[in-house]
Order: C-alpha cells, then sequence, then structure tokens
C-alpha cells in the first residue's frame, strides 16, 4: 500500500495547487475521521471504568485487560489493513472498519457479561487499527506534495477532537444521570449510552467513505487509468498533465514489488534498520504513557481526592490542550522539520512528567479517602497539561507523519503494518499496566514514562531520519 501520488511530475503535477483546495481537505479530514473513532473510543471508555467495575464486580487487573481488549484488535487490523486495501481499495478498507465499528458500539453498549464487552471491543479494535493504516495511506496518496505534511496531521488531528468530543459527551450523559455512572437513562444505565453513542461517528465514517474519491494509485494498479486522472485532477490541479502523472505511478509500481514480512528482514538484528526506527517511533509514543491519560484521567483525578463531575471537566480541559498542541504542531510540521518538533516534545515532556511524579508522591489516604496537598494538586494538573501539550506538538503529529513518509516504497506497506502494530501492542502493555502500577506507586509510575522520555532524546538524535521537503520516492 505504497504512494507514489507524491512525485515530481512532469506537467507540473507537484508544484501545482488544486482548484479546490478546500474539497482536497474535506476528503483528508474523510479519511482521517478513523483517527476520531480511535480517540473517540480511546477516552469514551475512561468515563465508563468505574462503573463497569461495579457491574462486573472486578479488580483492577481484569477491568484493564477489557480496557485493554480493544487494542489487541488494533493490533491485527493494522497488520492486516495494507493487504487488503491492496486487493479491494482504500475506500472498501474504509467501509470495513465503519462496519465493524458500529457492530462493537452496539455490542459494548449491551453486554450480558464481562467477557461479552472484551469481545466487542477487540471487534472495534481492528477496524480501528485498519482505518489507522489506511487513513494515513489514503492521505499520503491523494495529497498535492506542497501540503502533505499538513494534511498527513489531520490524523492525529482527528484523534485529539475525537477525544475531547467523546469526554464532552460523556460529562453530558453523567449529568443525565444525576453523576451517576449506573444511573438509569431510557432503560440503560449512563455507562451503557457513552459506550452506545459511539455508533454515530461509526456511521458516519462509512457514509463519508461513499463521497471520496478512491486512491489513484490503487485505481492505476486495476487498471482504471481513466478515473485515476479524473481524480488526480481533482486533488492536484486540472493544469497537471495527468498522462504523465498516470505513466509515473504505473512506472513506478512496475518498477516495485508487492512487499511482504520477508522483505523487512536483512538487518543485523532480523528487520532492517529502518523498519526498526519506525517501530521504535511507534513504541515511544506510547511508553510515554500518554494513554493513561486518556483512559484513565477521570478515575486518576478521583483518586487524588477530585468528585467525579469535577474530573470529567479535567478531563475535558485535557483534551483542549490536546487540540492546541496538536494545531502548532500542524503549523510548524512543514516548516521547521519532523525532528526539532520531537526533540522539543521529548524534553517537555521528560520535564512535565517528572514533576508530576514528584507531585503524586505526596498523595496521602487509602481506599476512597486518597487526596493530595493543595500545592501539588494544582502542580499535578499543571504537569499533567504540560505533558499533553509537549506531547500534542510533537510526537503526536510526528510519529504518524514520519510513518507516511520514511519508508522505501518497496518496503513501505509492509513496514507500516508492522510499526503500527507495534505502536497497538505497545498502548495495550500500558494500558493493562496502569492500574496495577497506580496501585502499587503512582509516583513510580510517573517515574516509568519520565524515563522513556529522556531516552527518547537520544534515540531521535542518533536514529531518526528529517523527511522535511523530500520526495516519498527520495526515501531509499
Amino acid at each position: 500500500m505504497t504512494s507514489t501520488a507524491n512525485a515530481p511530475a512532469s506537467g507540473g503535477g507537484s508544484a501545482a495547487r488544486p482548484d479546490h483546495l478546500g474539497h482536497v481537505i474535506f476528503i483528508a479530514a474523510a479519511a482521517a475521521m478513523g483517527g476520531f473513532l480511535f480517540g473517540y473510543d480511546s477516552s469514551v471508555i475512561n468515563g465508563a471504568v468505574v462503573a463497569i467495575r461495579e457491574r462486573f464486580d472486578v479488580g483492577s487487573a481484569a477491568l484493564a485487560q477489557v480496557i485493554a481488549a480493544a487494542l489487541i484488535g488494533c493490533a491485527f487490523g493494522a497488520a492486516t489493513a495494507g493487504r487488503i486495501a491492496d486487493r479491494i481499495g482504500r475506500i472498501r478498507c474504509m467501509q470495513i472498519a465503519a462496519a465493524l465499528f458500529t457492530a462493537s458500539a452496539i455490542g459494548s453498549a449491551l453486554p450480558f457479561a464481562l467477557w461479552d464487552l472484551a469481545m466487542w471491543r477487540v471487534v472495534g479494535g481492528f477496524g480501528i487499527g485498519m482505518a489507522s493504516v489506511i487513513g494515513p495511506a489514503y492521505i499520503a496518496e491523494v495529497s498535492p506534495p506542497a501540503y502533505r505534511g499538513r494534511l498527513a496531521s489531520f490524523q492525529q488531528a482527528a484523534i485529539v477532537i475525537g477525544i475531547a468530543v467523546s469526554q464532552l459527551v460523556n460529562w453530558a450523559i453523567l449529568n443525565l444521570a444525576d453523576g451517576d455512572q449506573r444511573g438509569e437513562i431510557g432503560g440503560l444505565e449512563a455507562w451503557q449510552w457513552m459506550l452506545g453513542v459511539m455508533v454515530v461517528p461509526a456511521v458516519l465514517y462509512g457514509l463519508l467513505s461513499f463521497v471520496i474519491p478512491e486512491s489513484p494509485r490503487f485505481l492505476v494498479s486495476v487498471g482504471r487509468t481513466e478515473k485515476a486522472k479524473e481524480v488526480l485532477r481533482e486533488v492536484e490541479g486540472s493544469g497537471i498533465d495527468a498522462d504523465a502523472r498516470v505513466r509515473e505511478i504505473d512506472r513506478s509500481m512496475r518498477s516495485e514489488h508487492k512487499s511482504t514480512f520477508k522483505d523487512l528482514l536483512g538487518g543485523r538484528f532480523g528487520f532492517l534498520p529502518i523498519v526498526w526506527i519506525g517501530i521504535g517511533l511507534s513504541v515511544f509514543q506510547q511508553l510515554v504513557g500518554i494513554n493513561v491519560i486518556f483512559y484513565y484521567s477521570s478515575s486518576l483525578w478521583q483518586s487524588v481526592g477530585i468528585d467525579p463531575s469535577a474530573s470529567f471537566l479535567y478531563s475535558f480541559e485535557t483534551s483542549v490542550v490536546n487540540i492546541v498542541g496538536t494545531v502548532i504542531a500542524m503549523i510548524f510540521v512543514d516548516r521547521i522539520g519532523r525532528k526539532p518538533l520531537a526533540l522539543i516534545g521529548s524534553v517537555g515532556m521528560a520535564l512535565s512528567l517528572g514533576t508530576a511524579a514528584w507531585a503524586f508522591s505526596f498523595k496521602t489516604g487509602t481506599g476512597d479517602n486518597i487526596s493530595l496537598p493543595d500545592t501539588q494538586g494544582v502542580v499535578a494538573l499543571v504537569a499533567a497539561n504540560l505533558f499533553v501539550l509537549f506531547f500534542a506538538l510533537s510526537w503526536g503529529v510526528v510519529v504518524w507523519v514520519l510513518l507516511g513518509e520514511m519508508f522505501p516504497g518497496r518496503i513501505r506497506a509492509a513496514a507500516l503494518g508492522v510499526a503500527a502494530a507495534a505502536q497497538w501492542i505497545a498502548n495495550w502493555v500500558i494500558t493493562v499496566s496502569f492500574p496495577s502500577l497506580s496501585d502499587w506507586n503512582l509516583s513510580g509510575a510517573y517515574m516509568i514514562y519520565t524515563f522513556f522520555a529522556l531516552l527518547s532524546i537520544p534515540f531521535i538524535l542518533k536514529w531518526v531520519p528529517e523527511t522535511k521537503g523530500k520526495a516519498l520516492e527520495e526515501m531509499g
């Protein structure tokens, strides 16, 4: 599932401005709805954690497994998405993902047992994993080169908007249930409505897939060259030499072979070095603990003495910070480059995580009677928001952009799938381990995340390539 639509074209395709840039932005935003689903699912479960624990009478470890079940599906979905998209097309792949997530939303809202809830979350995760690979790849294939970095950033922008919207919806549902996650609304408990409402963005994602064009690269691969020319003129401008662009895509595809897992092997440590770099980017993005904030933030703030309604507002406020940081990254990712943004983020995350660890070390009390001193409580809240800000303006966007750009064309599909799968696995590790780590030592958990933020600095300096301003075909 590689992309050649960004190479310089004879006929001025790469320099041309689209006739209707707004339409191109709409296409990229529609494709990024898969990211919205990921963000929504990541955070919506946050509002149901306490209720699920009570409803099914489970401990921290079992609860973490249910919450993280979706991530197992995500890993499998990401690993298989490239092959599915190359066989049936990017748009069909999006529609399958939307159908899986729709079914998951309905099933998750009406579980009859804990294993049933976990199963539906795996189903939804498979769809999200597919969308997480298809979205960035599709956007790269339809983006005019001059706008590729900013349009690729839509994936992360959609994720953070999904997080914010889900928290706002959760807060509204909680208010309707008088602040009780298990309060009844129309015959269902509040937490069931929280999970069930996910059907709305899932259906919207599916509907949007019917109004955006298929990738020019896929159209060429199946011999639909006239349609490919039509789409190229639509997204790159009517002034381009569409015949030359199609010949270029076809020539590039003929010079490539379908990438397989075997093509990724050959380095000293199994994978090729560039594949390890992609895996490293994915893993570091998760091991700094960013999803702890979004999966567990409400219960986290409640654990340090903040009442449930206020904890939801704190979580939403953190999502607003996340959006602000993402907008900053979208502005600068094509201006100052990927590596400088990543370095700024790593330093900022390390400092803010270390500060949060210090504040949480003052936690007192046990059970439901836990609190922080006023000063440390304020410091913890500020540090958590600074951590989210630095993540959003750097690693949140940069990793998605780099993964869509950095691999050579001959291995891009397989390498992107492996890197995305590694990201979901790392996300799963953090998600299932946090409740137990928090019970053991909340401050210690944040020290672990601080360590990984610090470790990411030499990783960036030594191994991560700068892809700013390069055509995809230069990635060798």
